[in-house]
């Protein structure tokens, strides 16, 4: 997560969403910087803890913004992802596990560590009423709007790099899979479908 007063923006990284791309075009910029196990903190924690803090200690409350992605492909950038060769042998690499072991995995009501990664519904929601306390919402797939968004608001051109390329292989999954998958992470896939239907940036008005 990178905070910046003069653009008046909070941005979110949702993991495997692409973010750090982001991060390090803009971490020059940014005046608040949270890394290691905070870099994820999510939204929730941010509406509670940090918004607050930002108002009382600087007079700042900055829009709130972090992209999603597609929920299968997201998991499946985190199945590639634990493939690489720093963690084989230990618990959470995914290797002599196929896709579709993970995927199902994934959506256990208490997920081996391999397979525990979270879900974007609830990282970018509030527990109770499940609202997104979020100003920008932005599509993984729409990354011309997000760029432009970005470029608007911090007045130049931005050209992030490429950062945490994951393996390139087969990550199949049988019709039956999908459908567990899917009936498992509805609101994921419902948050998803608002952020793509507005055009690849979902905007709201925010009372705090």
């Amino acid at each position: 997560m990178q905070i910046f007063f003069k653009e008046n923006l909070a941005f979110l990284a949702v993991p495997k969403t692409g973010t750090t791309a982001w991060e390090m075009a803009l971490k020059r910029r940014a005046d608040i910087v949270f890394s290691g196990r905070r870099k994820h903190a999510n939204a929730a924690f941010f509406h509670r803890k940090l918004a607050p803090f930002l108002q009382d200690a600087y007079g700042l409350t900055p829009e709130r913004m972090a992209v999603i992605r597609d929920p299968l492909d997201q998991a499946r950038s985190w199945y590639r992802y634990r493939q690489r060769d720093a963690l084989e042998g230990s618990k959470y690499s995914t290797r002599g596990v196929s896709f579709d072991a993970f995927a199902r995995a994934t959506i256990q009501p208490d997920p081996p560590p391999f397979a525990n990664v979270g879900s974007q519904g609830a990282f970018l929601t509030l527990k109770t009423s499940r609202e997104m306390p979020l100003h920008h919402v932005f599509a993984y797939e729409a990354q011309d709007v997000l760029r432009g968004f970005l470029e608007e608001r911090f007045g130049k051109q931005i050209k992030p790099k490429t950062y945490n390329v994951s393996p390139r292989i087969e990550a199949e999954l049988s019709p039956e899979t999908e459908a567990a998958f899917r009936k498992a992470r509805t609101l994921d896939y419902a948050l998803h479908a608002r952020v793509i239907a507005a055009g690849g940036h979902l905007q709201q008005l925010l009372e705090t």
